[in-house]
């Protein structure tokens, strides 16, 4: 695996503020637990944080914007993995006031893909909360009809600058998936179909634990390449307005970096 560079970008001056501010369970898929992403390439890191994680204090309704580019979106989730993995979390965007505000309407700055692992929920590892982020889950970050809408809903609907797919560690459905196809056994239910999509992405190449743990990034790449290639959001991509980006997070440090 290849060394973590730093990816941020400056953000762009806007006129519009953002809208209004404001231990981990250990089961999941198959007993194995969900334990342990822009163009193909080396380990990245997510962004460039703030250089101090020293707390400040949490941004009042008018003075915290919404991030409105993708490179802008890429500092605000990195600044947030920051303040979470140094245990200086601000809560933001939580009180009575932007409770109210959101009544009226949403204006998320970034859609995560996500797995469905109880340990990476991704209002915690970023730090952000209501209305900042339009998360999508499902076991692998595996995509169907229902998340491929799911996601094209937040960037043609809400105009949101960044989709982010986020796997993870010791991923308890990538290792199902794997397991599933070297012993050639047939996974219960419906847990059949996810071990299914991931089972293209498997890296062969590898074995034993190594094996598991490239395929997690693989399959996150490939999640990525697939939303990419759609015409909609590819149209977007090309005009600078949107960034399909993919990372992920490791459960050992609580960092998340980005995957090129």
């Amino acid at each position: 695996m290849n060394a973590d560079r730093s990816v941020d970008a400056e953000p762009t001056a806007s006129a519009h503020k953002r809208f209004p501010h404001t231990s981990p369970a250990r089961r999941a898929l198959l007993r194995f637990g969900l334990t342990g992403a822009a163009a193909l390439g080396a380990t990245a890191a997510l962004g460039t944080a703030p250089a101090s994680a020293t707390p400040t204090p949490t941004p009042t309704l008018t003075s915290r914007r919404r991030p409105e580019t993708p490179d802008e979106a890429l500092r605000e989730l990195a600044a947030g993995n920051l303040r979470w993995r140094t245990f200086r979390e601000r809560h933001p965007d939580e009180s009575p006031a932007v409770r109210q505000s959101l009544t009226s309407g949403q204006h998320p700055f970034a859609v995560v893909l996500g797995c469905i692992d109880s340990r990476v929920p991704p209002e915690l590892v970023f730090d952000q909360g209501l209305g900042d982020l339009m998360t999508v889950r499902s076991a692998g970050e595996v995509l169907d009809e229902a998340v491929l809408g799911s996601v094209a809903y937040g960037v043609l609907e809400l105009d949101i600058p960044l989709v982010l797919v986020l796997g993870h560690q010791s991923c308890g459905a990538v290792k199902a998936a794997v397991e599933a196809d070297e012993s050639g056994e047939r996974l219960p239910a419906h847990i059949q179909y996810i071990a299914d999509q991931i089972a293209p992405n498997i890296d062969h190449t590898k074995e034993g634990d190594a094996r598991v743990d490239s395929t997690i990034d693989v399959n996150v790449r490939a999640v990525r390449a697939r939303l990419a290639a759609e015409p909609d959001l590819a149209a977007k991509v090309a005009s600078g307005r949107l960034a399909i980006v993919g990372a992920r997070y490791d459960l050992t440090n609580q960092r998340v970096r980005r995957l090129t």
